[in-house]
């Protein structure tokens, strides 16, 4: 973006990531490790897919595509849907019920000094992330970049610490949101042109040239790409894994002034008034809704 940039070049500072949408070869299986490990309730079951979250709060729809395959390791597609908890013992009781669940499903954990985060593979692959946030007052910025980092988090000791009973026991009735998603690109270049020079995000943050993220109004980043297994992937085939992307906004506004953005652009949309849908260079489908 350039410093000129208005605030119709950019997406609104309101803006929140809704259901992620994930194609799966066994329902059956794939509903019971969102159901158990995670503690997500059936919100609703429609045209074969199942929605599932918390509090009535969709995050997680699982369709039914059995004729699909496994993406290649290499391919674009889904890093991880990074799932919000409003406090450290929300967090703890899900971090334990998902190890419980498959132990080897652990990938990792990490103190990235704005949040707290632990990583697991569902049964088909699918990056989850786990995550607290800390306050916003005490995040630090060096200029327009957040200042985040990757240090030990030992699981064991966080659970020590954080696990109760009564999170435990009331782990469904507390809230969870979808705080970003994490994509795999191939090339860092390609997706700042797109997500922040022509989307409208703003970026918060680099790795290294392997990775970038984005946000709007001053979150650490609602979403990010890299490169560390999928560079220089091209566009995706169908396969299982990520299906969409569902970004919403406060305002049909909102969705009018993207649709212009992405015309101008030159990229192809379906605008229905209160939705638009269209896909990334990888073809990673997106949905920008009116909350």
């Amino acid at each position: 973006m350039t410093a000129e940039a208005t605030s119709r070049d950019l997406l609104p500072a309101a803006l929140s990531m809704g259901t992620v949408m994930l194609k799966v070869g066994d329902m059956k299986l794939m509903t019971d490790y969102y159901q158990r490990a995670l503690g997500l309730d059936v919100v609703a079951e429609q045209d074969g897919g199942v929605y599932l979250g918390r509090l009535q709060r969709p995050l997680v729809h699982l369709a039914a595509a059995p004729s699909l395959n496994l993406p290649g390791r290499g391919e674009a597609g889904l890093f991880h849907t990074a799932l919000l908890f409003d406090d450290q013992a929300s967090l703890a009781a899900t971090v334990a019920t998902a190890a419980q669940y498959e132990p080897r499903s652990f990938t990792g954990s990490a103190d990235h000094l704005v949040s707290e985060a632990f990583y697991f593979n569902d049964p088909e692959g699918n990056g989850v992330e786990l995550y607290w946030d800390r306050p916003r007052e005490n995040w630090s910025w060096n200029g327009k970049d957040v200042v985040m980092d990757s240090l030990a988090l030992p699981p064991q000791r966080y659970l020590e610490q954080h696990l109760t009973q009564e999170s435990v026991a009331g782990q469904r009735a507390s809230e969870a949101g979808v705080g970003h998603v994490h994509l795999q690109v191939g090339d860092v270049q390609s997706a700042h042109d797109f997500y922040v020079g022509t989307l409208g995000f703003e970026k918060t943050a680099g790795w290294h040239g392997q990775a970038l993220f984005v946000s709007a109004g001053r979150y650490h980043h609602h979403m990010a790409m890299n490169v560390w297994n999928s560079r220089g992937a091209g566009p995706r085939k169908d396969t299982l894994g990520l299906g969409e992307v569902l970004i919403e906004v406060p305002s049909g506004d909102d969705v009018g002034a993207l649709a212009d953005r992405l015309r101008v652009a030159g990229v192809a949309s379906h605008h229905t008034g209160a939705e638009l849908r269209f896909e990334d260079p990888w073809r990673n489908n997106i949905r920008v809704a009116v909350r």
